[in-house]
């Protein structure tokens, strides 16, 4: 089994939202599990669905009234409210797994067709830390274009793209509300965050500016990605790189 629930990145402009929240899920109708909400340990309840194989992973094998380190993507519906999309869970010390990529992958986010978990009862004990991750709990990846942000109030916004689909189809990208500081120089770059989970919000603990993203103007006015229509990322113009770390 990978020793970490978030894939390592094979590309410097790779996107993706990705984390994970330790929690109850408390599904909205006991008789489907599809909804529901996960209840954090300072009493937060975070909107969320369940996608793929997790579900029957949760109805065989997972005690709903114990709280569990979920996978999840982070979704912004609604401002100052996170929402989760749950794909797997992390709990090496009860669970096994038939492949590598059992407990959650992030090569296609967000897609229901994508990352899936499926687990059997461990046959060994593992130690108990084997459940803990070196960022810790509420820990989440993001990396996109950086299209919004305001210092003076710690207001940002990502744009994440996401690949195409098995069966042709390219969703479309969707925007992330976070809360931190990255200076006005950065927008239309592409940036690497390490965030955590406060309550209902994302903050930025640690970003990286990748580079900037290739932008054209068209008819309409709003700027393109040269590449876009391919689903695929577009080559940065540079490849300077800053390192910027922020306090808790």
């Amino acid at each position: 089994m990978r020793q970490h629930p978030i894939s390592p990145v094979t590309e410097p402009l790779q996107y993706r939202a990705i984390g994970v929240v330790r929690g109850s899920y408390v599904p909205a109708d006991p008789a489907q599990l599809t909804r529901g909400v996960i209840r954090t340990a300072e009493g937060t309840e975070i909107e969320a669905v369940v996608l793929g194989r997790l579900l029957t992973l949760m109805r065989r094998h997972l005690d709903l009234e114990t709280p569990h380190l979920w996978v999840v993507y982070p979704r912004s519906r609604e401002e100052n409210q996170l929402h989760l999309q749950m794909v797997g869970v992390w709990e090496p010390s009860t669970l096994s797994a038939p492949g590598p990529d059992t407990a959650a992958s992030d090569a296609a986010v967000g897609e229901t067709g994508g990352p899936e978990a499926e687990a059997t009862p461990a046959t060994a004990e593992a130690p108990s830390d084997a459940d803990q991750l070196p960022e810790g709990d509420d820990y989440f990846s993001i990396r996109g274009e950086l299209i919004f942000t305001r210092p003076e109030t710690g207001d940002l916004v990502i744009k994440v793209r996401q690949q195409p689909r098995p069966d042709g189809n390219r969703p479309v990208p969707f925007k992330l509300q976070l809360r931190g500081e990255i200076p006005l120089e950065h927008l239309r770059h592409f940036v690497a965050l390490d965030l955590r989970r406060q309550g209902q919000q994302l903050a930025v603990e640690r970003f990286e500016v990748i580079g900037p993203v290739a932008q054209r103007g068209n008819r309409g006015g709003r700027a393109r990605r040269p590449g876009a229509d391919k689903g695929g990322p577009a080559k940065p113009k540079g490849h300077g790189r800053a390192v910027t770390r922020q306090g808790r």
